[in-house]
């Protein structure tokens, strides 16, 4: 099999494809319709099909005589544990607690928020509502109240999932007190809130809707798997909106289930009972699709990992867990490696641990520069992939497909289209741009099973977001390229282009080139407006530890190099170092921000960003340097 006929099946007989691929699950009833249209005519998968997630996750394994298998390692270096669970031990968890959800009233059709850190029941909720029909939507643990509550009375759930804390590396979270203050804030009122108690000395008010975890789990019976439609609701997860009103992605079972098992083979190229870490958070799509359910269809031993990739504690852990645990895929996003590269410029930490098991470096969630993807290659000798994909998606959407054949990596390219995904590079008015012509990276329709079946209760926003500006495409977000070879390169945000005296320039190419300088950990390059250009590239820094750089020889030898690969026009004049960029808490520098910041507009801090002092720390830097509407020649 060779990546060019795959690929072109899937695309000139997408049924006959997606079939063939519904055969590598197990099914309560196959569904005889492969494609057909819902609503607004967008296409459906599999609409007459019937199965269970959970079932497929783990007593599909168990009756095949995998129960002894290993199924979930817990490990965590904020609290010094490891704790591992066969496919046996986590299906009693989860069919006592879904259980215990039945008997609370909880059934098919009705909604259930979880808010909870890294812990092993986080995954058992999710899977204990994937067991008896009810849809889940995972809040990242230690959102705010306010956002909680936003979410709470978007999806109504009939009951919320908790724990008493979470840990941010050294310190503890009180989680409860920030669902109850939810509730206050929120029109709807769950029936019930069942708390998961860690003992770690959290405050853990109680309130009369509550209901204790473990006291629900040890008094109900296990219960069975519940068949459901394969367009049945598996969650809701809410993302970012422009509008600040979070969108919740509605993702359908069976066309789920059948991409995340085509993923694990396919794309990852991870064999049943290999071992496979996703370092993301269950709060986001990389842990739905490949903490949770995709390596566990798979029977793939799955990581849930409570720590940082630094500080819990050093530069050392995830070198360490893949040593430890023998890891034979890996999955994190880019600004994990920057941040280990950071700590660890010299590669000193990776030389203490026998990385032998490790086939495969999987880098996604933010654009992979090519000074990173060196750095992981000159200090651990395998692939290091960077794909690409969104919430929306739920699966990757171009990529290297490991599992089919191993093309050639070209740094600063994400790959290839992955099978289902017909990308084309359009112009404004919606016509086909040729190779190495920037554009917008749309996708033809029918996406593949898997992909996002709706906005939850706003289907008008979910036509306009993605449907309305170029018809009979999906509408990315985001602008790209293809070269000569078909090989695809996100350049980002249609809104990270920045117009310099009517030159259109990509900051993302910028971006490459401040972070290919010796002494640049990470960067980002955002356009700000100028009163003579329309608008001036701005490069925020972060030097590498213990990097000693004047601050104006780095900001003559950035612009030098930026003149050299680019030319004047870019027009690159300030350079800024500050001592960490404002990012979201999986990974995304958040380069709106920063230059709403600089251009003195109003903007909102978004409820996912890492630390919110990180905003006035910007500020004080561009004022110090007399940048953006702080720059007297302007006024």
């Amino acid at each position: 099999m060779n990546y060019k006929d795959f690929y072109t099946k899937s695309i000139q007989h997408p049924e006959e494809f997606w079939a063939d691929q519904a055969n590598a699950i197990e099914w309560y009833n196959k569904p005889e319709t492969i494609l057909s249209k819902g609503e607004n005519e967008y296409p459906l998968w599999y609409k007459d099909g019937e199965l269970n997630v959970c079932y497929l996750a783990l007593d599909k394994h168990i009756q095949d005589g995998f129960g002894d298998q290993v199924a979930l390692i817990y490990d965590s270096p904020v609290t010094q544990t490891v704790k591992k669970y066969t496919f046996s031990e986590v299906k009693i968890e989860v069919a006592k607690l879904a259980g215990g959800m039945q008997s609370l009233g909880l059934k098919k059709g009705d909604n259930a928020v979880i808010y909870m850190p890294m812990i092993p029941q986080a995954a058992f909720a999710m899977l204990a509502c994937a067991r008896i029909g009810v849809t889940h939507s995972v809040v990242f643990g230690g959102f705010a109240p306010h956002e909680l509550a936003i979410r709470i009375d978007d999806c109504k759930p009939r009951v919320i999932i908790t724990a008493s804390s979470g840990i941010e590396i050294d310190r503890l979270i009180a989680y409860k007190p920030l669902v109850d203050e939810a509730i206050e804030l929120a029109s709807h009122r769950p029936k019930k809130v069942i708390v998961f108690n860690r003992k770690l000395g959290a405050r853990v008010p109680f309130k009369k809707y509550d209901v204790d975890y473990d006291a629900l789990v040890y008094g109900s019976e296990e219960t069975a798997c519940v068949p459901v439609n394969t367009t049945h609701p598996l969650y809701i997860l809410y993302t970012s909106g422009t509008t600040g009103k979070p969108k919740g992605v509605v993702r359908d079972t069976g066309g789920c289930a059948v991409a995340l098992k085509f993923s694990m083979t396919h794309i990852y190229n991870v064999k049943p009972d290999e071992v496979f870490w996703a370092a993301s958070d269950v709060g986001w799509v990389v842990g739905h699709s490949f903490i949770v359910y995709g390596p566990l269809i798979n029977r793939n031993a799955t990581i849930v990992f409570e720590g940082k990739p630094i500080r819990t504690p050093d530069a050392s852990t995830f070198w360490r867990i893949i040593a430890e645990h023998k890891v034979n895929a890996m999955f994190t996003a880019p600004t994990a490696i920057r941040a280990i590269k950071k700590e660890d410029p010299n590669g000193d930490f990776i030389k203490q641990y026998d990385l032998s098991s490790l086939k495969t470096q999987f880098l996604a969630g933010e654009r992979c520069d090519v000074a990173t993807l060196e750095w992981y290659s000159e200090h651990i000798p395998v692939p290091a992939i960077d794909h690409w994909w969104q919430t929306e998606s739920g699966w990757p959407m171009i990529a290297n497909m490991m599992g089919v054949e191993q093309l050639p990596i070209k740094p600063g390219s994400v790959g290839k289209a992955v099978c289902g995904y017909d990308i084309k590079i359009f112009g404004e008015d919606g016509t086909e741009l040729g190779p190495n012509e920037e554009g917008f990276v749309v996708l033809k329709l029918p996406l593949p099973p898997g992909t996002l079946l709706d906005l939850w209760n706003d289907n008008p926003r979910f036509k306009a977001g993605y449907l309305d500006k170029f018809p009979g495409y999906y509408f990315s977000g985001d602008g790209g390229f293809k070269d000569d070879e078909d090989y695809i390169f996100i350049t980002g945000r249609v809104d990270d282009v920045i117009n310099v005296a009517g030159h259109r320039l990509s900051t993302a190419e910028m971006e490459e080139i401040v972070a290919s300088h010796s002494s640049v950990a990470e960067c980002a390059v955002i356009g700000i407006n100028d009163a003579l250009k329309g608008q001036i590239p701005l490069a925020l820094v972060v030097t590498k530890l213990n990097e000693e750089i004047e601050h104006f020889q780095l900001e003559q030898e950035v612009i030098k190099l930026v003149r050299q690969k680019i030319g004047a026009v870019a027009s690159l004049r300030n350079v800024v170092l500050v001592e960490r960029l404002p990012k979201t808490r999986s990974g995304k520098i958040l380069r709106k921000l920063m230059r709403s910041i600089a251009d003195g507009d109003d903007y909102q801090i978004p409820s996912t960003i890492d630390d919110e002092n990180i905003v006035g720390e910007i500020d004080t830097v561009l004022k110090k340097y007399e940048i953006g509407i702080y720059n007297k020649k302007q006024e």
